[in-house]
């Protein structure tokens, strides 16, 4: 069977390998109401990871990060979180590892929103310290799916919430033992789609989870996976075949 765990390798299996692209996955441990495990952003960002690599040669998946900024998500049980000083550090160090071991090619698939700015400033400034690393991000993979499907795929918000229609339905594709549908629900909080309002979470809704997780479905949940992977494989495809350069000279 196929390695593309990072940390299922050895020292010697990692040499013969000469691998040259890390796939990242980035989550939190936070409520995402009563039907969803803390987890849930690792879960699906590492299992969207490891599916990717499988497709790809010479490609490892980092072990994931179970911890983000989660601040904002702390009024109710259970959140462990980072502060955006220490996740931004956290991202960086790692970035900076994998160009230490010759590691020049790495995709993030991020799985909290917390996570976005931490991952951008980390990014950008190991990109400014080595210009030769070459770093991608899927940083809201659950906007990216009003994309990719159908607009009838979803029923409510286009899929949107924190634990909500989009989430829970690729939760019970990925983990479907940790997800209990009968205490699925949820607010559909009132946003303007133009202007970003910096919120707390407790401002949205009086549950863990906006939107309308009862509408998930693991048959949905199959639909996202399915064409986040591919997007990414084809994307890293692509990449590979013109050197992760962006343009031609």
């Amino acid at each position: 069977m196929k390695t593309v765990r990072l940390e299922e390798y050895n020292q010697n299996s990692f040499q013969k390998a000469k691998i040259d692209k890390a796939l990242l996955a980035f989550g939190s441990c936070e409520c995402h109401g009563g039907h969803l495990p803390f987890g849930i952003d690792a879960f699906v960002s590492h299992d969207l990871a490891v599916s990717v690599a499988e497709r790809l040669e010479r490609t490892v998946v980092v072990p994931p990060l179970w911890y983000g900024m989660s601040l904002h998500y702390r009024h109710k049980p259970m959140c462990v979180s980072l502060t955006n000083e220490t996740a931004t550090k956290v991202i960086h160090d790692v970035f900076e590892s994998l160009f230490y071991w010759g590691i020049k090619k790495a995709f993030v698939i991020n799985g909290h929103d917390g996570n976005i700015p931490c991952i951008e400033t980390a990014a950008r400034d190991v990109k400014l310290a080595h210009p030769d690393m070459r770093i991608a991000v899927l940083d809201a993979w659950w906007y990216t799916i009003g994309d990719l499907l159908p607009k009838e795929t979803f029923e409510v918000w286009n899929g949107l919430g924190h634990g909500g229609e989009g989430e829970t339905s690729i939760g019970l594709a990925v983990v479907p033992h940790l997800v209990d549908m009968s205490q699925a629900k949820g607010m559909l909080p009132k946003l303007d789609p133009r202007v970003k309002l910096i919120w707390n979470f407790d401002e949205l809704t009086d549950y863990g989870a906006t939107g309308a997780p009862e509408k998930g479905t693991a048959e949905k949940g199959q639909k996202i996976k399915k064409a986040i992977v591919d997007l990414v494989v084809d994307f890293i495809k692509k990449m590979d075949a013109q050197g992760w350069k962006i343009r031609k000279k």
